[in-house]
């Protein structure tokens, strides 16, 4: 990762106990890359972790979750447990990981969290993917609660918009590769480090209408 070649620390995390891509860069960079073990969706996990982490100070913490369901279910025939397990993981266990591990961030530091494009009401023109974008747009709004709650806070806040991108998520139709992705993402949060409030961007730091 360009990251770590230029010298930062980083504090990773997976869900399962199996071994990933995770631990095997882990492998190659020493004590800069550390990969923990959390379940974003178990409240008790997510504790344990900033119980870990208690004596660290982070410059930039960036949460992701993200699942979906059949692209054509609508809420009509959408089954409830499926409905309540997505906004668990997409919408509410994010903003429980950023309340819970907010004051690990230093205070000119930089809060992305992982929304979507999908999660704009002024630009769902052709549906689709109907309660994953309800999760998303769900983000946004509790983002932006966070937010409001925390006006004086000199911290950085931004949702990102990755576009859609060929992981088992997006799919093989998807448009971008995570190669064209991710260093858009992480260089666009870089560039708004410092600047406090809350934007949301895409990966080339465009800003997305919400």
């Amino acid at each position: 990762m360009k990251r770590l070649a230029r010298g930062w620390r980083m504090t990773a995390t997976v869900r399962g106990t199996g071994r990933s891509d995770l631990h095997d860069l882990a492998g190659n960079a020493g004590d800069r890359l550390v990969v923990e073990t959390v379940g974003i969706t178990v409240p008790e996990q997510v504790a344990a972790l900033h119980e870990r982490l208690a004596r660290t100070t982070f410059d930039l913490l960036f949460v992701s979750a993200g699942v979906t369901n059949d692209s054509e279910a609508t809420v009509a025939d959408v089954p409830t447990e499926t409905f309540v397990h997505l906004m668990v993981t997409n919408a509410l266990s994010p903003m429980r990981v950023v309340e819970t591990l907010q004051d690990l961030v230093a205070p000119e530091g930089t809060i992305p969290v992982m929304s979507s494009g999908q999660g704009s009401v002024v630009n769902n023109d052709n549906g689709g993917f109907e309660v994953y974008r309800a999760s998303k747009s769900a983000l946004n709004q509790l983002t932006r609660s966070f937010a409001a709650r925390h006006v004086d806070d000199p911290r950085t806040l931004l949702l990102m918009a990755p576009g859609w991108v060929k992981t088992d998520l997006g799919g093989p139709a998807a448009r971008l590769t995570t190669g064209q992705s991710i260093p858009g993402v992480a260089d666009t949060i870089e560039a708004q480090a410092g600047r406090g409030g809350l934007q949301f961007l895409d990966y080339q730091g465009r800003t997305v209408r919400w």
